[in-house]
């Protein structure tokens, strides 16, 4: 089709208008998408995440400006979360972002999460095979900031960095199982604030205690690296991109990269199966069935575990 021959030309607007579609599950996004993949696989995924507040999007505004500086061309997907009542979003990194839409080496993409949980939008694997497709070298996805539950992007990402900052509880977070197990990077952002020092020497306890418990292992293991930075001032933002760097080789040195592509790959094959099973199953829904169950689940006459086993078999 003529908008996938505009896009791998690097046309701006075809890569706009496919998204979009994409979002709105269009008829046309799975013929598109198909064309496209085989030009996909190039772009190294970088995923973010962390806790509101933390900084996220003014991290990857100084990261982008970094990479653009060393000739990279950069897509940033930015995941903002819809409102549960009107089911808008305030797509706020645009906004934040507002720096580099000049530059035409950098595409940004506010995407809402419509629903989706673990902090990606539905489509947002998508968007990066249409960004990857187009040739920007790297990829930000930047998740909602929902917290420990926010993980997904691990699957989603080659890199994933979980930025921390201090006089938000992060001491005490760092020890609880979640989002700190899925991180390559670790940034400790506004670290000109009290209690950066604590917010890092967690970590590093963290980091000291997992790696203890794998000395046995033959293979070297990634230690993820600590960075603090200032974002908002631009400060110690070299030092995460050469982290990335650093993490990039180890993925194609060790083998990991191919097996992380895999975990990927699978992971999603397996979300769109489930998808599509519900979408034909809610199609072929009896309706007036499913009232009938709902009520006698109020009369607490069936429990819904056996009224969705009912419809199932239906």
């Amino acid at each position: 089709m003529e908008l996938t021959e505009r896009l791998l030309t690097g046309d701006r607007r075809a890569i706009a208008r496919l998204i979009t579609i994409i979002e709105n599950d269009g008829a046309e996004a799975q013929e598109a998408l198909a064309a496209l993949y085989p030009h996909t696989g190039r772009a190294h995924i970088v995923g973010v995440t962390g806790a509101p507040g933390t900084g996220k999007s003014t991290l990857v505004n100084e990261l982008a400006k970094v990479y653009r500086q060393r000739d990279r061309t950069v897509g940033i997907i930015a995941v903002d979360p819809t409102s549960p009542f009107s089911g808008g979003a305030l797509l706020g990194d645009r906004i934040r972002m507002r720096d580099l839409s000049g530059d035409p080496g950098i595409f940004i993409r506010s995407m809402a999460t419509r629903g989706s949980l673990g902090g990606l939008a539905r489509a947002t694997a998508d968007a990066v095979k249409v960004l990857d497709a187009a040739g920007y070298q790297t990829i930000f996805v930047e998740t909602v900031g929902a917290g420990q539950s926010e993980v997904d992007i691990a699957k989603a990402a080659h890199t994933t960095i979980v930025v921390e900052a201090p006089g938000l509880g992060d001491e005490i977070q760092a020890f609880k199982a979640g989002i700190t197990e899925i991180a390559d990077i670790f940034v400790v952002n506004k670290a000109d604030r009290e209690g950066a020092d604590r917010t890092a020497m967690a970590l590093q306890i963290i980091l000291d205690l997992d790696h203890s418990s794998h000395l046995s292992l033959q293979a070297p293991r990634w230690r993820p690296p600590i960075c603090k930075t200032i974002a908002l001032h631009g400060e110690g933002i070299g030092a995460v991109v050469e982290a990335i760097g650093e993490h990039a080789a180890y993925l194609r040195k060790s083998g990991n990269l191919q097996q992380r592509e895999r975990e990927r790959i699978e992971g999603e094959l397996r979300s769109i199966i489930t998808q599509e099973m519900a979408r034909s199953f809610f199609e072929g829904l009896d309706e007036a069935q499913f009232d009938s169950l709902v009520d006698s689940i109020i009369r607490r006459e069936i429990a819904p575990y056996s009224a969705a086993a009912l419809l199932l078999k239906g």
